[in-house]
């Protein structure tokens, strides 16, 4: 099971000091938190995508791809890649990138979004946001499994001959997970695809989630990729660890109270008790995390908000300390201890290019102009015999 952190990308103002970060401290400060995150021996770091201030996260590949120069073994992914307004040709490309800069260890994480304007700025309808999500997915998924696509859809302009370049690590694609905080239709995309499912589960209650996974799982069993057992689970959540209780809700409080998405609502104490939210000491969240299985199952991924809310950047350090330190290392022990052996692995490049090859080695693309001419939409052979063609000299 992998464990890590994840961010917004909020640059929001510390309630107990006044004081507002830049966004030029704010995005080196991630970089600091995503490299620790990999020192205390978490899993993954995760960046959200959002396009409005008071958000710095307009951009992450370019984040992520600072990150992994800077990093040797965390997965780096994204939370989320908002695939309703991004052209799916410029994700295959990025990604694909992505992918070989940082030699296979990252995948994404998509998602429609949650903030409405976003989609005139980029041209785009959000009465027609789920429409988008399922049409510009099924092109990305094909842009990075076939050399040379013909493709026609609603949202964008057709597609003839074409090549998504780069081609994709080993010919392997990042594996997806679809986010959704409430769509079933995200869960049911996922199911389709064989791909992974990501619950928010921050902001629901825990029946609701319940059910999304429920419904995921049963569609995926349903589409013939496995037992619903075997259907890719992750989870978010936040937590916020303490020597005792008392002193992790005194020292969260004024940062709740004033966050974005949290405040001026339910007190601490009211959303803790109705969502998975978890404020306490390192057995009461360890407790509470735990208590996750119980309603959704063996699940591959939990990723914890870790820098929300205006914490500065040296209280986040320190929380990932404790929780690299103290409580992650006592939840893999008991997710290990219960886990069903049906349950599977989280998927990595390497599980992921042991599956397609076994113990061949893999397919490495290299440019050719019969897979495509991306100038005139075409192949310049495509009206040429397979036998002529073979004794041509590459364009």
């Amino acid at each position: 099971m992998q464990f890590g952190i994840m961010s917004v990308g909020d640059i929001t103002r510390d309630p107990t000091t006044g004081y507002t970060p830049s966004e030029a401290e704010r995005i080196t400060n991630v970089v600091r938190i995503a490299k620790h995150a990999e020192e205390v021996g978490l899993d993954v770091y995760a960046t959200g995508e959002h396009h409005n201030p008071p958000f710095f996260s307009s951009s992450p590949t370019t984040l992520l791809a600072a990150i992994g120069a800077q990093t040797e073994s965390i997965i780096l992914t994204t939370s989320t890649t908002l695939i309703t307004t991004n052209d799916p040709v410029r994700l295959a490309e990025e990604y694909a990138t992505l992918q070989h800069l940082v030699k296979g260890r990252m995948d994404l994480m998509l998602g429609r979004g949650n903030t409405g304007p976003v989609y005139p700025w980029f041209g785009q309808d959000i009465r027609q946001g789920l429409p988008l999500a399922l049409d510009n997915y099924n092109l990305l998924h094909r842009l990075w499994r076939e050399d040379v696509v013909d493709w026609e859809g609603s949202f964008r302009t057709p597609l003839q001959g074409f090549t998504s370049t780069p081609r994709p690590l080993d010919d392997v694609p990042p594996f997806v997970w679809h986010g959704s905080i409430r769509t079933p239709e995200i869960a049911e995309q996922a199911a389709y695809y064989g791909n992974g499912f990501f619950a928010n589960h921050i902001f629901w209650p825990k029946e609701h989630t319940q059910r999304m996974v429920q419904f995921y799982r049963q569609r995926f069993e349903h589409y013939g990729h496995g037992t619903a057992k075997q259907a890719i689970v992750g989870l978010g959540g936040h937590i916020f660890v303490g020597k005792s209780t008392q002193e992790a809700k005194e020292t969260f409080r004024p940062y709740f109270n004033e966050a974005p998405v949290y405040g001026h609502g339910p007190t601490l104490e009211e959303f803790s008790e109705m969502t998975p939210m978890a404020v306490g000491s390192v057995q009461e969240v360890i407790d509470k995390v735990m208590g996750f299985r119980e309603y959704v199952g063996d699940y591959q991924r939990q990723l914890f908000l870790g820098d929300h809310s205006g914490l500065p950047v040296d209280m986040v350090l320190k929380q990932l300390d404790i929780i690299g330190g103290e409580v992650v290392p006592v939840l893999r022990k008991e997710f290990a201890s219960l886990r069903d052996p049906e349950a599977p692995d989280a998927p990595t490049h390497p599980s992921l290019v042991k599956a397609k090859y076994g113990d061949a080695e893999p397919r490495q693309p290299r440019p050719n102009a019969n897979r495509g001419d991306n100038v005139t939409g075409s192949s310049p052979y495509q009206d040429t015999p397979a036998d002529v063609v073979a004794t041509m000299p590459a364009l």
